[in-house]
């Protein structure tokens, strides 16, 4: 499993199943940021942590993680291009439009999760 400390504290033990939570929260059709999902899992300013729980996630996982994406709206490729290939593919699958540079519209399809008042 990945690291789970940086930014001056530790993460809980139960940071990977509260993100993982988070993303299996996700509709068909819609997009989260890395970002978001941190904060949505309790932790905000950890989204490079939020990556690093779903880049550990084992091949043929049923965890949507394809609905994740940088704030920018691209697919993250850096070092990993099949799945980039694979996370656009899914998306399209979806209705989600990826450009061939991996550039979505983010905004458009961001998910808005109801917020428990």
């Amino acid at each position: 499993m990945p690291t789970t400390e940086g930014r001056g504290r530790k993460l809980p033990p139960e940071f990977p199943e509260l993100v993982l939570g988070v993303v299996r929260r996700i509709p068909k059709g819609r997009l989260a940021s890395y970002g978001q999902v941190a904060v949505l899992a309790g932790f905000p300013g950890r989204p490079r942590q939020v990556g690093m729980v779903l880049k550990g996630l084992p091949q043929g996982s049923r965890v949507p993680w394809h609905r994740v994406v940088n704030n920018l709206g691209h697919i993250p490729s850096q070092g990993r291009h099949w799945s980039a290939l694979e996370q656009a593919r899914r998306l399209q699958a979806e209705g989600i439009p990826v450009n061939a540079d991996g550039e979505l519209d983010l905004e458009a399809h961001r998910w808005r999760p109801r917020v428990a008042s």
